[in-house]
């Protein structure tokens, strides 16, 4: 398959060509239509589709003939079958996009039936069967399709499954890992071990073949159990995801652009797992692969598995703790919140598109705000190379070098809700849900105890600071605020992060000064953890710098240039005194801001230097660049009029 799509064919009706037999000069495609601009391999002419060698392709039993102006899927076409042979758009702007495309087979789609099918042979084939559920998404193998869309696995008609070799690979490494740490065995010697069960090339004969037969894992289709939960009876959790890298390394500076990928993964989905006893195999031979299959895939399988995706928990069950967990927070999050995506439909009597973003309790953001906040802090002390060096370990990374990261995140009971309306009658959003940090395999395996000791701390510092320096999700940079005074959309902005535990540790300071020296005391620890953790000398009272500040230039980092200050003051506009002070010192004109104190889109989209987070008795402003105007005429003005002001950073 190629990321190349067929064009659409005109759309006078035209008549359907005779499929060509084998050894038919027709199957060549017409030497006088190649042009420099025809697609090679094909046919050349505007409406015949792309590749093939020039064949006409035959008719689909699902979908109909290729070149038919008119398709009309069949509910029951496999998503790969449908790929294959979906039409290109003539005109963008009107025809719709990718993610148009997406959302309609994820709504339209029906494998209900097939799966049933499926899922029926394998009790019948297997010798054990059970249940697992993803309390997320999941996302196994597959490839780049049309589009260059990214496709998990499906089998060859187009049902999403986890293949066999999947499941093998995952009770294997499992096996391997407890025969380590129970006998003290190297990887290599481990993975010898097992051969009595799963096989080895190089065991005696009768060990040399895996004595359990494992099967393709197919969803099951499930009606949703609480309100919230997908209805998967129809796509076995075949769902629409997006990824969107906005942050990244360009040698050793950082680049900001949104790039939002969209592909597919498998939300909330719960799949039927067989294995069958093969020759030799024992019912306590199996019973020990099943343990060791279950194990394996709770810590999660297929890609991104530190960043939520990938857990399957037996159905039925609960987790009380995850292996290696060291941190759980319940949370709330208010105002535009975490989207996962956007519904894009094209609206033709409005003659625009309608995007409608879907809210959704997504790992990933918590992951890339913890991110963003050890680059930050790490950038005022340690050289950029190191800095880069230590995220990957940390987070995971591609280039230089792919590294899988010591970090593992997750989030229990996520849901979306509303708040209680304003006078307009429009609401807040909220979502809430229990962060979950854990040490990932990587880290359990290769990181010494006192690495591991250091990174729990410094994560717990960091997570932390995370909840007090500023928000997740659209909006991050501002407290949530509602636009009382205004029309203009959307009328609540911003997002505020709060914790909800009971542990001393969360309690904060009743003044300023108070939360001045807790948040000292908090960044002295992280400080001491990356100490701790990377060997190298930091000195956090002599920050280094990490840039050249300019009006409209700045790092992206808490180094010497940057201020941490916590405030207090008057609200105005029902805006906190920090946030309606930064309004109004911005403020060129009627929906207008100095992009170089609030940020913008204009010209390049540019984040703005100010971050706020409001605590309620007071908030915490963080200005990177700080020692430039506007950033500089900002901070004079906060502190001018503030009832109370302290510095946080720079510590000296």
């Amino acid at each position: 398959m190629t990321g190349n799509r067929p064009t659409r064919p005109g759309n006078a009706p035209q008549p359907l060509p005779r499929p060509p037999r084998p050894g038919d000069p027709s199957r060549r495609p017409p030497q006088e239509n190649r042009g420099p601009n025809s697609p090679r391999g094909g046919n050349g002419g505007g409406n015949q589709p792309r590749g093939g060698g020039g064949n006409n392709p035959p008719p689909s039993p699902w979908l109909g003939h290729p070149l038919d102006p008119t398709p009309r899927p069949d509910p029951t076409a496999g998503f790969i079958e449908y790929l294959r042979w979906m039409r290109a758009p003539l005109d963008a702007s009107k025809d719709g996009t990718k993610a148009e495309l997406a959302h309609q087979v994820e709504t339209t789609i029906n494998l209900g039936a097939r799966l049933k099918v499926l899922n029926e042979r394998t009790q019948r084939i297997a010798s054990d069967t059970f249940q697992v559920t993803c309390p997320w998404r999941i996302r196994v193998g597959g490839a780049k399709g049309p589009e260059s869309m990214l496709l998990p696995a499906f089998d060859p008609l187009g049902i999403p499954y986890i293949p066999s070799s999947t499941l093998r690979g995952v009770a294997r490494s499992q096996a391997i890992r407890e025969l380590m740490q129970k006998h003290n065995l190297s990887w290599e010697e481990a993975d010898k071990a097992v051969a009595p069960w799963l096989g080895h090339l190089e065991a005696e004969d009768k060990d040399s073949a895996g004595k359990v037969i494992f099967l393709d894992a197919y969803p099951v289709p499930t009606r949703p159990q609480r309100q919230g939960d997908p209805d998967n009876s129809r796509s076995g959790g075949l769902a629409v995801d997006i990824a969107n890298n906005v942050w990244r390394w360009n040698g050793n500076s950082l680049e900001y652009k949104a790039n939002p990928n969209v592909f597919f993964s498998l939300k909330q989905a719960t799949f039927l797992i067989g294995i069958r006893k093969g020759p030799g195999c024992t019912d306590e031979m199996l019973a020990q692969v099943k343990e060791w299959l279950i194990r394996g895939l709770e810590q999660g399988v297929g890609s991104q598995v530190n960043t939520g995706y990938g857990r399957l928990i037996q159905t039925g069950k609960t987790l009380s703790q995850y292996k290696g967990e060291f941190l759980r927070l319940p949370f709330e999050l208010e105002g535009q919140l975490i989207h996962g995506r956007q519904v894009v439909n094209w609206k033709p009597d409005k003659n625009r598109y309608d995007n409608k973003s879907i809210a959704e309790v997504r790992p990933v953001a918590f992951k890339n705000m913890l991110r963003y906040w050890f680059r930050t802090f790490a950038l005022g002390v340690l050289p950029v190379k190191q800095v880069q060096e230590w995220e990957g370990q940390l987070f995971g990374a591609i280039t230089p070098q792919q590294k899988h990261g010591w970090i593992h995140v997750d989030l229990l009971n996520g849901k979306v809700s509303r708040l209680e309306p304003n006078q307009r009658g429009e609401a807040a959003g909220q979502q809430e849900g229990i962060l979950v940090l854990s040490f990932s395999s990587e880290c359990q395996n290769y990181a010494s105890q006192a690495e591991q000791e250091a990174v729990k701390r410094l994560f717990t510092n960091l997570t932390w600071m995370m909840f007090h320096l500023g928000g997740v999700g659209q909006g991050a940079r501002r407290p949530c605020y509602s636009r009382q005074n205004r029309e203009r959309a959307p009328w609540w902005r911003g997002s505020t992060l709060i914790p909800r535990s009971e542990d001393a540790f969360w309690k904060l300071a009743e003044s300023v000064a108070g939360f001045q020296k807790l948040f000292q005391k908090r960044l002295g620890n992280f400080f001491d953890a990356l100490k701790t953790l990377t060997k190298q000398a930091i000195n956090p009272d002599s920050p280094r710098s990490a840039g050249q500040v300019q009006r409209d230039k700045w790092p992206q980092a808490v180094d010497a240039n940057c201020r941490i200050v916590v405030c207090s003051g008057e609200e105005d506009f029902n805006k906190p005194y920090a946030l309606a002070t930064l309004h109004r010192l911005g403020r060129q004109d009627e929906g207008r801001y100095d992009k170089f104190l609030c940020g913008g889109v204009q010209g390049g989209a540019l984040p703005s230097p100010v971050w706020i987070a409001d605590l309620g008795d007071y908030q915490v402003v963080t200005v990177f660049g700080a020692t430039a105007d506007p950033r500089k005429k900002y901070l004079e003005e906060l502190k001018k009029d503030a009832d109370d002001f302290q510095v946080i950073w720079p510590l000296r």
